[in-house]
């Protein structure tokens, strides 16, 4: 069974690149979109997660059974992954997730136990209570592991062989920071003919712990997530992520609840996708303003618009039409986005 086998399949695809022009409109510059909530999970996890298992079952010398503890993303990533590997896995989730991802989840076929308060709860349960007792299992993180960056790092060659101008800046959410770690990592292992391309990493006010540590100059937890993202609410970023933080290519911003939200119900017309807030948050920074603020320095109106952005589309499956119109009428007062 160390084999992948001729009916399992790996678990993520190559995902559309495409041209915005509602957003580069808005931006003043070129906009790209990087689809990756096509990703069979809904979200750019089934790379990183989806190597880390692929290469599980490869390494393996009899079954393996993955275990995975989420409050989404990350266990829909696992479940989905699992399905194109035909092997089982079982998906630990606190009470606070909602009933529309445990069903996500129970769709798959996957075992699901919801247990715990919050993430940590539920994780101190699948370690104690699951794990000692199944020589076969596998446990899954949801960012920070090896191979879970190299599974991110995929989007780099896929852009390079995708786009056909010069690419000047990438934008993504940050989280635990898996995915800022992979895209570093992707565009490190490549020459440049030009300068390398900038990264600017977003997260939400109450779960910025990249953007707190930079204030701070160390490495710090957040006391408490008070964000509504929760799939940004990582108390404490990777200590790879706050490594390449350092890198003179990288910036880091902070958008509130309110931005990113509404940034998710203007995507929606805009570009006919529905995302969660988590990637509402690098989506703001086109409809705030924030790119030209912070890449445009000192650039004319039309050196500015001869640029190429990259928005990476992280998706998300916690969304509906329902709770875009909610994001609406809660937050549409708070924000200078219009909807």
């Amino acid at each position: 069974m160390g084999s992948l086998g001729t009916e399992a399949k790996l678990p993520w695809s190559e995902t559309p690149c495409v041209f915005s022009p509602q957003m580069s409109r808005v931006a003043g510059c070129n906009i790209y979109l990087k689809l990756d909530n096509l990703q069979p999970s809904g979200s750019f996890k089934s790379r990183g997660i989806g190597n880390l298992m692929t290469r599980a079952v490869a390494a393996a010398p009899g079954d393996v059974h993955f275990y995975c503890v989420s409050g989404g993303n990350a266990g829909l990533a696992c479940a989905t992954s699992a399905v194109a590997l035909r092997r089982p896995a079982t998906i630990v989730i606190p009470m606070t997730t909602s009933n529309l991802m445990k069903n996500k989840l129970l769709d798959l076929g996957v075992e699901v136990h919801q247990t715990g308060k919050n993430l940590a709860a539920a994780d101190e349960y699948l370690r104690t209570e699951l794990l000692p007792k199944d020589p076969t299992a596998v446990y899954v993180p949801p960012f920070d592991h090896p191979h879970v960056w190299d599974g991110a790092s995929t989007i780099v060659p896929e852009l390079r062989s995708q786009m056909d101008v010069p690419m000047d800046a990438i934008v993504c959410s940050v989280g635990g920071g898996g995915l800022f770690n992979g895209l570093m990592q992707g565009i490190e292992s490549y020459p440049w003919s030009g300068n390398k391309p900038d990264v600017v990493c977003v997260e939400t006010a109450g779960a910025d712990s990249l953007n707190a540590s930079l204030r701070a100059n160390a490495h710090v937890t957040l006391p408490e997530i008070t964000s509504i993202a929760t799939s940004l609410g990582c108390s404490r970023v990777s200590a790879e992520s706050w490594k390449w933080i350092q890198y003179p290519n990288t910036h880091s911003l902070v958008v509130s609840d309110a931005d990113a939200a509404i940034s998710c119900v203007r995507f929606a017309d805009d570009a006919r996708h529905l995302v969660e807030i988590s990637c509402g948050a690098a989506l703001a920074t086109v409809y705030r303003g924030d790119l030209r603020e912070r890449l445009g320095r000192g650039l004319t109106d039309g050196e500015w618009a001869d640029k190429n952005i990259v928005l990476i589309v992280c998706g998300g499956s916690g969304v509906t039409l329902g709770i875009l119109d909610q994001y609406r009428a809660e937050y549409g007062s708070q924000t200078s986005i219009k909807a």
